[in-house]
């Protein structure tokens, strides 16, 4: 599930070591072409941050859109992971969830924030309703 960064903003400077920053990534969903997301997360500075050693805070949004035809496969499950970002060494995740509200014909993208003891209600949400595109 790999992204594609977007570009980063900087919220704090730092004397020594990487900058605090906000930083933007694109992905497309594997399974349901035509629908992108977008994800900026907050990523920690400083010397520990420089290294990888420090734990990104749980600072994330989401929006996704359609951006093409949306194609969906004939199987498509109620509830998948369509992306993930480690946000720390110590097992601590971003996850992006897409579920189908067959009802609506909407796809719901669900992102959390994930740790291997303790889950975090951090949470953001963006839906794309599955419409025709151009004619389509």
């Amino acid at each position: 599930m790999p992204a594609e960064p977007i570009g980063c903003v900087t919220t704090e400077w730092k004397l020594l070591g990487a900058n605090h920053r906000i930083c933007v990534e694109s992905f497309a969903d594997p399974k349901v072409s035509g629908v992108t997301c977008h994800v900026s997360q907050a990523r920690t500075g400083g010397v520990s941050g420089s290294f990888g050693l420090a734990q990104d805070p749980s600072q994330f949004s989401l929006a996704c859109r359609q951006t093409g035809p949306i194609i969906l496969p004939a199987k498509l499950p109620k509830e998948a992971t369509v992306f993930s970002d480690d946000t720390s060494i110590m097992f601590k995740e971003t996850r992006v969830i897409r579920l189908w509200d067959e009802t609506n014909k909407t796809l719901v993208y669900l992102a959390i924030s994930r740790k291997l003891i303790d889950g975090a209600p951090t949470n953001s949400l963006s839906t794309v309703p599955v419409m025709p595109w151009g004619g389509r």
